[in-house]
């Protein structure tokens, strides 16, 4: 391998550079030149842009050419761990058992069934043959109706998440003639099978705006308006409940929440809602035996659960306790069986299970395990009357693992281990939690995985992932491909700082609006607590980030980048103050509640005082890679083109900066499984080549 001395010499003389033009961004609070503005084109169409991503993407091949070897081996290695020819559990409802399938050397999956009593498998979507000829093709979601015979589906042919729904008739393998275009991917059935319900997009926006209930065999035109959401803060999502009794109506900002529900056989009815929205109040619910069961955060930070009859709805004050609220115990989800509750849960920052009966809610069983840090997390379960909980399982170490348990008897029978080839053996590493000390005196929780005999004498690199927005957690789940890493000697590491929810709701509540630098400050103080216990060399320190998590790779890049070795960041949001001023860009007005709105001076000044566009400065940087997806959705492509254009002006150092658009995908990248296990090894490989020459790299 080139040392990265011999890489950088090795390099195109020349990046590209994009032209300035003057543009002003107007605030009531400041205006602000904007020179690369121009990169902007909702068309994706513009000549002159379409130039400059393609002349990056040519700056970026060029370098990756002089470790392509490198790239090759490790790609090999990647796919080589993937059993191909795979399969899931399958899960059993009403008269067929559901499950998902790939083929050897086939990018996209296969979902089929089989009869419960037995019999030939009946393929109901191959989706290597829908997508055929297509750059990039996802089924999103699919539903099966109640009577089995018809299955709704959404693809996305563009990765803009702009959604196709289609109807497949599962008698005849043929889709009905209508086609519902410009739609959310959520969709729900009526009792008799003859009705649909799904979400209209804002096609500007692309944000649900409209439920509409679609009547087979009718005109779209003719799909009747049931409800309409006029504020731009809340999302929306549609669907049956698990007993198939109800259709809901999901509608969902930052902080509040409602939930609008409809009888699945009331052919002409309206949306009720189960409690009207306000402010600081959320709520989820699920149906079972003619009442509703309710998480809440109604004087519950943690969430508790409650309960309510089905004809005493709309009104909260009738809701009665069902599980109290505990204030070092967050509820995540549960799930309703017809002798069992069960919960979703998180504690000293772990995934749990806990079992409960409805005879007595107080005897509690949970899923155990011997590992420091793992997530337990129950799985696919379609049919109430179950006595058998199914459930997942997995660690840093362990591969993702599906169970089944006896909820009366705790009998437990492991179903599925993922199983993963090329050599791999989990008793060769070792799992650990460990707990940083941020500024203010927080303890961080950081899950790691290093290869069994690591030696703590400061020498071994560091990859260091962390997510640290809107609440999501970042389990500390098995992942194949980060063993390509870990057996070339890396510490992996997933910082779970705050913004997160891994500590509760107030671990989140710590990582936003006014308090959001605690999350970029989090993630540099694990990095000097690992570097400082050795766990890790200080100049070879890596960190990755996607999305938000590509705004704390902006931010960390201007705060401490002497720390950092090299920066990957995957479709990152790094152009805060512009983006939400902009209420056209898609997601804008949901996130106000998560970043600030700019229109208010305390939020804009904030939210400039972090933007990694904003606070660029003429200073060294670490080696940085930076991707993203022409449709993108969610975070737009010209944010981080943008970045790198200015970063280019005013970084003062020789490292590499290079800037990777995939012009056929969107926020998730490509579609196929493989194409995304390359890109995978298109970014270890340039972390690799970034490291001295040593055998084992």
């Amino acid at each position: 391998m080139l040392t990265s001395i011999q890489l950088m010499a090795a390099m195109p003389s020349t990046a590209p550079v994009a032209p300035t033009k003057p543009y002003m961004v107007k605030s009531e609070h400041g205006d602000r030149q904007d020179p690369y503005y121009w990169l902007r084109d909702d068309k994706r169409e513009a000549p002159e842009v379409l130039a400059y991503l393609n002349a990056e993407n040519q700056y970026y091949q060029q370098y990756a050419d002089h470790y392509k070897t490198l790239n090759k081996t490790l790609a090999d290695e990647i796919i080589g761990r993937v059993k191909q020819d795979d399969s899931t559990v399958p899960a059993i409802k009403g008269d067929y058992s559901y499950y998902t399938r790939f083929e050897q050397g086939k990018e996209y999956p296969i979902y089929a069934r089989k009869p419960k009593a037995g019999g030939t498998e009946q393929v109901m979507l191959d989706v290597n043959s829908m997508a055929q000829g297509k750059d990039f093709y996802q089924i999103s979601n699919y539903q099966v109706s109640p009577n089995q015979q018809l299955l709704a589906y959404a693809e996305d042919t563009t990765g803009r998440r702009n959604y196709n729904l289609k109807v497949r008739d599962l008698r005849t393998g043929k889709d009905l003639p209508t086609v519902i275009t410009g739609a959310e991917a959520s969709l729900a059935w009526s009792a008799d099978n003859s009705q649909l319900f799904y979400i209209e997009k804002d096609p500007q926006t692309l944000l649900g705006t409209k439920v509409r209930r679609h009547t087979l065999g009718q005109d779209v035109t003719k799909d009747e308006l049931l409800y309409e959401e006029k504020d731009s803060s809340f999302y929306m999502g549609v669907g049956n409940t698990a007993d198939d009794q109800y259709v809901v109506v999901w509608l969902g900002s930052t902080v509040s929440n409602e939930m609008l529900v409809l009888k699945s056989d009331d052919k002409s009815g309206k949306f009720t809602s189960i409690a009207p929205r306000q402010r600081d109040f959320k709520y989820e619910v699920e149906h079972i035996d003619n009442r509703w069961v309710i998480m809440t955060d109604w004087d519950a930070p943690n969430y508790r659960l409650m309960t309510v009859k089905d004809d005493q709805i709309g009104d909260r004050s009738r809701w009665q306790p069902l599980l109290a609220h505990n204030p070092d115990v967050f509820i995540d989800s549960f799930q309703l069986f017809t002798d069992y509750l069960v919960i979703n849960e998180r504690s000293n920052g772990l995934d749990r299970v806990r079992l409960m009966p409805w005879s007595d809610l107080s005897k509690a069983q949970y899923v155990e395990s011997d590992e420091a840090a793992y997530v337990a997390k129950t799985d696919n379960n379609p049919e109430q009357n179950s006595q058998w909980l199914r459930y997942r399982y997995t660690s840093l170490t362990t591969p993702s693992s599906v169970y089944e348990m006896h909820m009366k008897t705790g009998e437990k029978r492991l179903l599925k281990e993922q199983e993963v080839l090329g050599g791999f053996d989990k008793n060769n590493y070792q799992t650990e939690r460990v707990w940083a000390t941020a500024q203010d005196g927080t303890k961080i929780p950081v899950s790691l995985l290093y290869k069994k005999g690591l030696k703590k004498d400061g020498t071994a690199p560091l990859y260091q992932y962390a997510y640290g927005s809107y609440g999501i957690s970042s389990a500390p789940s098995f992942r194949s491909t980060v063993i390509s890493l870990v057996d070339r000697g890396f510490v992996y590491a997933i910082a779970h700082i705050r913004g997160g929810q891994e500590m509760g709701r107030a671990w989140y509540e710590n990582g936003k609006l006014l308090k959001k630098v605690n999350t970029f400050t989090d993630f540099i103080d694990v990095t000097d607590y690992l570097v400082t216990e050795k766990y890790a060399a200080k100049d070879k320190v890596f960190a990755m980030g996607g999305s938000a998590g590509g705004l704390l790779m902006g931010a960390i890049a201007n705060m401490a980048p002497e720390k950092y070795r090299g920066l990957v960041a995957h479709v990152p949001f790094v152009d805060v103050v512009t983006t939400m001023l902009d209420e056209s860009i898609p997601l804008t007005t949901n996130e106000f509640d998560e970043w600030g709105n700019p229109k208010q001076k305390a939020y804009y000044d904030y939210m400039l005082s972090y933007s990694p566009y904003d606070q660029l400065k003429k200073q060294a940087y670490p080696a940085m890679l930076v991707t993203t997806g022409l449709h993108d959705s969610q975070v737009q492509y010209f944010e981080p083109a943008k970045w790198v254009a200015k970063l280019r002006t005013i970084k003062t150092d020789q490292q590499p900066l290079l800037f990777r658009t995939t012009m056929e995908a969107g926020h998730g990248g490509k579609s196929g499984r493989f194409s995304r296990l390359i890109e995978v090894a298109d970014e270890y490989a340039f972390i690799l080549s970034l490291l001295p020459a040593s055998p084992k790299f």
